[in-house]
């Protein structure tokens, strides 16, 4: 993961406090992650559409919650559409460009625009381990005792009974 994306400094700013005020939030930092739906390239430049949804510790979009609305992506680096594609998990840092207005069927929308800083595609084998190690199985499919030496105040010690 880009050391941009994971040791960034500023508080992360909601989606709706953005979409609601984008004028005032205009060059703000953000660390916004959530799934591709659509990436277009121009002669110099990359937009991406993303539908945004709220970053774990990790900076690893939660797909599993609501997503909150669409952003665009502007960056000068060419964004293959083979690599970037629909459904695939990003997280972006950079900063608040403004407003741009998008197409969705026969409905004209505005969406913010940021201009990337970094962008970090997530692998198909990070979601795999991310779901067994978030999930309730993560010591294994029972409670209870899992792994020899104890730790125990601050040291190792052999496993004792406690009777």
């Amino acid at each position: 993961m880009p050391t941009d994306i994971r040791n960034f400094a500023a508080t992360d700013i909601p989606y709706q406090l953005i979409n609601q005020s984008i004028d005032t939030y205009k060059n703000a930092p953000i660390r916004w992650g959530g799934t591709v739906i659509e990436v277009e390239n121009e002669a110099d430049s990359s937009l991406m559409q993303v539908l945004f949804y709220p970053l774990d510790r990790n900076g690893y979009p939660q797909t599993n919650k609501l997503g909150e609305g669409r952003f665009a992506v502007e960056t000068s680096e060419f964004l293959d559409p083979a690599i970037f594609v629909k459904g695939a998990e990003v997280t972006i840092t950079g900063s608040v460009k403004g407003g741009i207005e998008r197409t969705v069927g026969n409905k004209t929308i505005h969406i913010p625009l940021i201009t990337a800083k970094a962008i970090h595609l997530w692998s198909q084998a990070y979601r795999e381990d991310n779901m067994y190690w978030n999930s309730r199985y993560r010591y294994g499919p029972y409670p209870g005792y899992y792994g020899y030496p104890s730790f125990y105040n601050g040291y190792y010690r052999p496993y004792r009974l406690w009777w």
